[in-house]
């Protein structure tokens, strides 16, 4: 058989950059919404007085390569000549077994001031893909490297062992709930950020100016909100199983993670994940899955740890009503990275099924948070006699806890009878560092006090929009030592 030659590779790379051959093309992305993580990700992926590659990390379909051609387009519209730029998708069958540094060599003569941009789309397909990024990197001054993958933890930790000080890792997402709407062109349709001034200080309220409409794309969303490609497309969107399980959640259970981890009992981690999906927002043990399951506990373990590598899962650890980590950890939950992946292994939720939605909210919230830098500090607590907080800030210094949120998609809150506050009270009672306090409802909007403190009421999707918006406008500030409190993702 003959191999494949030189020049079916040059010409499948021309193909695949043909921005090259034409002064006036564009990419079909590139009149596209960008994402809140764009603006970042573009100043890190073309100064060239960073000598670090730019590894882009994050599950599959919520916008790598999208954003990928979005830069090219930036770049050219910079200055930087088209070509000048690479584009090379490493999971392309006719690219097998070609070295980074020979793909160089299919680039033409640099114009200009000879900078370059060089961008390996699904690096984690090349075999020992840091070493030799490190190596060009080292070698290749005017040229800035970007490289993408889809199998997170894997590419982290191996851009972490062994491209010290060459790497610089950038996390997406799937869409926050803000971004979903912006996308929709309803950034501020339903929920408004309202600027006042008094005596020169400024404050900032948001403003429900529907929260039905709000509400009911909430419910969106969780169904399908969290891969830009399905909520640009209508035809996605009407068949989200296909889309999300076959093309997303299939391929990451049936490909990436078994050849990343060596894993050949496939069909088990396939059960575990539908069962810990199914469960989603439910307080779980490594005793109780493995009975549902019938998997063994180390492997359950492991599993879980892959999944949380995938980007599919969200593990969240306990303390108790002392806001102290337990010794030895017994009891977690799991949460979906990404809500919309429920309706695609089972079936959209409606907007009458409020049992349903209200699981899901869960997980929808801390979606939004995952964007945080706060997001390691992040647990829930629970104790003897039913007590429990479904999220908990621990201040890293002093391990004490800073404040406190209860997700809940209900108005049952003002019914004398309702014992949901409980859990908040406790911990208000015990804690005179925790400072903010929220309870999300279904549509109202209004304070309580509790153990001399104030409590905010706020409808769940509107808490989502809030902390979505926020933590993304974020981004391009610089990471303090110190993280801001909830408090100030409202109050600003």
């Amino acid at each position: 058989m003959q191999a494949i030659s030189d020049s079916d590779i040059r010409l499948r790379i021309a193909r695949d950059n043909p921005w090259w051959g034409s002064d006036d093309y564009k990419p079909p992305e590139a009149e596209s919404p960008r994402r809140e993580y764009f603006a970042p990700f573009r100043e890190l992926s073309l100064n060239f007085a960073i000598r670090r590659a730019t590894v882009l990390l994050g599950p599959r379909r919520v916008g790598k390569t999208f954003m990928i051609k979005q830069l090219i387009h930036e770049a050219i519209k910079g200055g930087l000549a088209r070509k000048n730029i690479l584009y090379v998708s490493i999971d392309t069958p006719i690219y097998l077994g070609i070295s980074l540094e020979k793909f160089l060599s299919y680039m033409p003569k640099a114009e200009g001031d000879g900078k370059c941009v060089v961008i390996f789309d699904e690096i984690q397909y090349l075999q020992n893909w840091e070493v030799h990024l490190k190596d060009l990197v080292d070698n290749n001054p005017n040229i800035k490297f970007v490289a993408s993958g889809s199998a997170a933890a894997a590419l982290q930790l191996k851009s972490r062992e062994s491209g010290a000080g060459r790497f610089s890792d950038f996390m997406l997402p799937p869409l926050t709930f803000y971004e979903f709407l912006r996308f929709l062109g309803e950034g501020e349709k339903h929920i408004q950020r309202v600027a006042t001034t008094d005596n020169g200080v400024e404050s900032v309220s948001w403003d429900i100016t529907d929260i039905d409409g709000l509400n009911n794309r909430f419910v969106d969303y969780l169904n399908y909100g969290g891969y830009p490609e399905a909520v640009l497309n209508e035809q996605i969107r009407s068949n989200p199983e296909k889309f999300i399980k076959d093309d997303i959640i299939d391929k990451v259970l049936l490909k990436d993670l078994p050849v990343l981890y060596g894993i050949t009992g496939i069909q088990e981690l396939n059960k575990l994940f539908s069962v810990l999906a199914y469960n989603a927002g439910s307080e779980a043990s490594f005793e109780n899955i493995s009975q549902e399951s019938g998997i063994t506990k180390p492997t359950i373990k492991r599993y879980i740890e892959y999944l949380e590598s995938a980007f599919l899962l969200i593990k969240i650890s306990t303390v108790d009503d002392n806001c102290k980590a337990m010794k030895r950890e017994r009891n977690f939950k799991i949460y979906l990275n990404n809500p919309s992946m429920r309706a695609a292994l089972f079936a959209p939720v409606k907007a009458d099924d409020s049992q349903k939605i209200g699981q899901l909210a869960e997980s929808a919230v801390f979606a939004q948070w995952q964007h945080s830098v706060q997001f390691s500090n992040l647990r829930y607590s629970r104790w003897r006699n039913e007590g429990e907080v479904d999220i908990v800030y621990i201040n890293p210094g002093n391990q004490k806890p800073v404040w406190i949120t209860e997700i809940k998609w209900s108005d049952r809150v003002r019914d004398k009878e309702n014992q949901e506050l409980r859990g908040l009270v406790n911990l208000l009672k015990k804690h005179k560092t925790i400072h903010s306090a929220i309870f999300t409802t279904k549509t109202l909007t209004e304070e309580l006090k509790l153990e001399g403190r104030t409590v905010k009421l706020m409808p769940c999707a509107a808490y989502c929009y809030v902390v979505g918006r926020n933590i993304t406008s974020q981004l391009e500030v610089p990471i303090v030592v110190e993280p801001p409190a909830q408090a100030n993702l409202f109050e600003e």
